[in-house]
């Protein structure tokens, strides 16, 4: 079984990126891909994905804003912080925002696969 995975940055460049390195894993479906919080939420309440790898920083609705209305629309959906301010956030901030994890943009992409499946309840293959 695949995860369902919706992917969510204003950078276009970066969408492409994650979409290329998640969907080689077997185990993971790239569903959808968002420029920003509030198409994300619209996204989202389609489709349903197991995990939203959100940015921060985003036009219309941040990233942050976007958290907080997607753990209240699918408490089930679990949600990745994937920014270049996410080193600003402490556990405690991320996880009252509804973030189960915080990746900075920075660190490799290894990590994020990692952390996905970390969330998901999964140990790293």
């Amino acid at each position: 079984m695949a995860y369902s995975i919706l992917i969510v940055d204003d950078n276009a460049f970066v969408r492409y990126e994650l979409r290329k390195i998640l969907e080689a894993e077997p185990d993971f479906d790239v569903c959808g891909e968002a420029e920003n919080g509030r198409d994300a939420i619209k996204i989202a309440e389609n489709i349903r994905p197991d995990v939203i790898i959100l940015d921060l920083t985003m036009p219309v609705m941040n990233g942050l804003d976007a958290a907080h209305a997607l753990k209240n629309s699918l408490p089930e959906t679990k949600l990745i912080l994937f920014s270049n301010h996410g080193e600003a956030f402490s556990d405690c901030e991320a996880q009252s925002a509804g973030f189960s994890a915080v990746i900075p943009k920075h660190r490799s992409l290894s990590e994020l696969i990692t952390t996905t499946r970390q969330v998901l309840g999964h140990a790293a293959a």
